[in-house]
């Protein structure tokens, strides 16, 4: 049951399914759209959730699903019903248009429907339809929606015949038109044109009976006629009979065509109504995928608890502005189902009522809800709101008598399977009357065991929430010291509508506000006085805890660093003392055994000069065996002081290349890599000694540098999806630049769809580079807006 019935417009779900149908293609779908009703089936919310989730998948994809001609068929479908009536060209071209796009789909969940079993069930409206009829109408109908000249040999010659006869003609109108030119009856602006559908001559008026032939009409002006000689009378008449022919045939075609198609009338209407449903769940996928919305996790059992709850409408509205939405977080279950929200006005209690209210309804209509996945929700039977003003003069209804007629509503038809939403509970009438009978509706509500939101100024409602097993209080958060709200909902404890304080920063005057205090009591005041401290405390307390939890982490990560590079260390320092150990003994026992075989020669020798030396010199040698080797000393060029100039060295500090500067032009300069050149910006480079190119090229001479290998290790693909914009600066940069060194024409650089903010940073870098000659989209198959194909000069 829904309460009241205006209950959308309140909640401003009328907009929701506005901004539905702007996403839908065809009228089929918008017709959809007006039908979201809400529902309390379990299998049918979830079925409506699993659709719309797995459309919302094929989007974020971006796998290529047809719906390029959705159209209404329907009226032409009616029209075919008729023995002897028969469609005409457009209406065929139309139906076939459907039918491929209805192929499409079919192709597409062959091909992918075990990812998307939801999806797959609806190919049940297209099951009984027979796709040979998509060929017949091919065969007749071509893609610019004409008939074929091939769809029967009657309708072949004649429109042979009509291209002869009209070839003839224009040769005859030719001729005559040359005649009557060079003897001057015609006007020099204008020649052979068509009136009535006949090829005719512009005559002067004057020189009219001077041709023999029929006038069709004449200018404005009168000095000019339109004639038909009397030669092309006769071809002109043959190709009117042929056009006539034409006809005749086309309609015995398309008469054929229809009655083809008639037996399968009921298929094909089936299959409109796949298309417009197909249009319909991918709208609200698009609507999904424009406010980050989700399917979160139905339960039977009654629970609703949600992280990062945003309204919509809210948050779009916020978006053209420039400016972010605050994220709701509710948790409603078990002896917490009726949250009282308190605080100052304009502190946010309503638009948190009307968010929660908004999403469950859009839950329950089977739209996906701006919510984090991980959130949960139940359906309800029964969903009743009271907000706004509902005074009705006609019917004598003040705004309170509104309220209460509600509230009868509520506690008559409430139980355990309601939701409702009250804002302002209680307000109206004289606070200490509406108070005590907004606690009684209230105390009658928790008992018969509703979930609810409500939000109220009245303390006794903040106490009876207290008290109450099955009520829980809510605050919206309010900055005390700058008495701004902060519009974030804290559950558990009430808030301070913060009344006296505000009157005092508005600058009332103090004996008022003393006499409001005396008037309200002392321990009134003291009460909303210790929420206010409460209020203050908890916002330090929060920032210190902040501030706490972030140095933990910090230390956390530091401590966790240091135990692990402590144990790579010793680690290392194991393996190096190991690896060392056993070169030692294997170069000792080496050296030991050098030694014994040469004292052993030179006493098997008996101490021969020329052998002793000869054999002293193989100790000599084998001892340079075994001196450590020397590593090589990593070269550090000389930078060199002043501005860059043509013909200096000079050193990219991005990859340490060594380069001679060939040309400057305003912040850029062409420089020489070997044989490779290349323009990049001055700031990339730094200045050095000649003497260091002059080395450069001796080594590359020498055949140490290997342009092959850089062309080998260079990837055509750069892939920025997941990096900040200061990030890929940089590396486009570096990527245009190498490509261009290289001789590479094309390039192709990755940075997805999304909002299109990377798209964006990285098409304005590429206009400002040189050696970019153009870019364009990826083809749609490959990646479409969101990959940028780059040509290089």
């Amino acid at each position: 049951m829904l309460y009241p019935s205006n209950l959308e417009q309140k909640i401003n779900f009328q907009k929701i399914k506005n901004l539905i149908k702007e996403e839908c293609n065809s009228s089929l779908g918008r017709d959809y759209v007006e039908k979201i009703s809400f529902s309390s089936d379990f299998s049918l919310v979830q079925k409506l959730l699993d659709q719309t989730d797995e459309f919302k998948k094929i989007l974020e994809s971006g796998e290529s699903f047809p719906s390029s001609s959705i159209s209404d068929i329907n009226p032409f479908l009616e029209k075919a019903k008729l023995e002897g009536t028969f469609l005409d060209e457009e209406e065929f071209h139309e139906l076939k248009l459907s039918l491929q796009t209805v192929k499409g789909c079919l192709n597409f969940f062959a091909k992918h429907g075990d990812f998307y079993p939801s999806l797959s069930q609806l190919l049940g409206l297209v099951i009984d339809l027979d796709m040979n009829l998509l060929k017949e109408i091919e065969k007749i109908i071509d893609e610019k929606g004409q008939i074929r000249s091939n769809a029967s040999k009657e309708l072949q010659l004649i429109r042979s015949q009509i291209i002869y006869e009209e070839s003839r003609l224009r040769k005859v109108m030719d001729r005559i038109f040359k005649e009557v030119r060079a003897k001057g009856f015609t006007v020099d602006d204008i020649g052979i044109t068509i009136r009535s559908g006949r090829m005719v001559i512009p005559i002067a008026a004057e020189n009219k009976r001077k041709i023999r032939g029929f006038i069709h009409d004449e200018s404005s002006t009168g000095q000019t006629v339109f004639m038909e000689p009397e030669e092309a009378l006769d071809i002109n008449n043959e190709i009117r009979d042929l056009e006539y022919m034409e006809r005749r045939e086309i309609i015995r075609i398309l008469t054929e065509l229809t009655d083809r198609i008639r037996p399968f009338i009921p298929g094909l209407k089936k299959a409109t109504n796949f298309l417009g449903l197909m249009d319909f769940i991918r709208a609200k996928a698009k609507f999904a995928q424009k406010t980050e919305s989700h399917k979160p996790l139905l339960e039977k059992q009654r629970v609703l608890i949600w992280s990062k709850a945003r309204h919509p409408l809210l948050e779009l509205a916020l978006k053209s502005q420039q400016k972010k939405i605050i994220p709701l977080d509710i948790r409603l279950e078990g002896n917490e189902r009726i949250l009282v929200i308190s605080g100052p006005n304009a502190g946010g209690k309503s638009v948190s009522l009307k968010t929660v209210a908004l999403l469950q309804y859009m839950l329950q209509c089977g739209l996906l809800i701006p919510v984090h996945p991980d959130s949960k929700s139940t359906l309800f039977q029964n969903f009743f709101i009271d907000i706004g003003d509902e005074q009705n003069l006609e019917n004598d209804l003040s705004t309170y008598s509104s309220h209460l007629m509600s509230m009868r509503h509520f506690t008559e038809f409430a139980n355990k399977k309601t939701i409702l939403f009250i804002d302002e509970f209680g307000t109206g009438t004289e606070p200490q009357f509406g108070g005590a009978i907004a606690e009684g509706v209230l105390l009658d509500l928790n008992k018969k065991g509703v979930f609810g939101v409500i939000t109220t100024h009245y303390g006794n409602l903040k106490q009876v929430a207290e008290k109450n097993p099955g009520m829980i209080n809510g605050a919206m958060r309010y900055d005390v010291d700058k008495l701004t709200p902060m519009y974030q909902l804290q559950i558990g404890k009430p808030g301070s509508s913060f009344a006296l304080e505000i009157a005092s920063k508005i600058g009332i005057h103090k004996e008022i506000l003393s006499y409001a205090k005396s008037k309200i009591g002392e321990e009134r005041v003291n009460y909303d006085r210790l929420l206010t401290k409460l209020e203050n405390e908890k916002n330090q307390y929060q920032a210190l805890l902040s501030e706490v939890t972030k140095k933990d982490k910090l230390l956390k990560t530091r401590l966790q660093e240091y135990n692990q590079l402590k144990e790579t260390l010793e680690q290392s320092k194991k393996s190096i003392l190991q690896d060392a150990k056993s070169q030692a003994k294997q170069l000792l026992d080496q050296a030991n055994q050098k030694i014994e075989t040469t004292i052993r020669e030179i006493k098997e020798q008996q101490a021969e000069k020329e052998k002793t030396k000869e054999v002293r010199k193989g100790l000599e040698e084998f001892k340079k065996t075994i001196q450590p080797e020397k590593k090589p000393i990593t070269p550090v060029y000389k930078k060199v002081s002043g501005e860059i100039a043509i013909g200096d060295a000079v050193r990219v500090k991005d990859n340490g290349a060594i380069a001679e500067v060939l040309n400057l032009r305003n912040k850029e300069a062409d420089i020489s890599i070997g044989e490779l050149k290349s323009t990049v910006k001055l700031s990339r480079l730094e200045k050095i000694s000649k003497t260091e190119l002059k080395k450069e090229s001796k080594t590359r001479k020498g055949g140490t540098y290997l342009p092959n290998q850089k062309m080998m290790d260079f990837s055509t693909n750069l892939d920025l999806r997941g990096k900040r914009g200061e990030e890929v600066l940089p590396l486009i940069q570096n990527f245009i630049d190498e490509g261009h060194m290289l001789g590479i024409k094309e390039l192709r650089i990755v940075h997805g769809k999304g909002d299109g903010i990377l798209r964006d940073i990285t098409r304005n870098l590429l206009r400002t580079m040189p050696p970019v000659q153009k870019m364009k989209d990826e083809h749609a198959d490959r990646g479409g807006a969101g990959v940028t194909l780059v040509s290089l000069k």
